[in-house]
């Protein structure tokens, strides 16, 4: 994945990823929130879920010190990030803020 994680994030569509570990309570938590976000904003963004045990060098590259970290990239930018859970509203004023995506 780590090769291709380039191309994911400097897609046309903002692409919000949440690094994440099997292991985590609060990483299982979020995901079906991701799951309502995503139900909500169909196509317009993309959820990527990226496994940090599996993907070392990319949490290491962005700086993620502990899980769940998620990221929103806007025109292959980070533009936001947030380690913790959130819940959707917050995750959805989110993504409207630093992007050209309405929800």
């Amino acid at each position: 994945m780590k090769s291709s994680f380039k191309d994911i994030v400097n897609s046309e569509k903002t692409v919000l990823v949440d690094f994440f570990g099997t292991w985590c309570g609060p990483c299982q938590a979020l995901m079906p929130i991701l799951k309502d976000v995503k139900d909500t904003v169909g196509d317009a963004v993309k959820i990527v879920k990226i496994d940090i045990d599996k993907n070392n060098e990319l949490a290491v590259k962005y700086q993620v010190r502990s899980v769940p970290t998620m990221i929103l990239f806007v025109d292959g930018k980070p533009k936001w990030r947030q380690s913790g859970v959130l819940q959707k509203n917050d995750i959805l004023n989110v993504i409207q803020t630093h992007s050209n995506v309405t929800v």
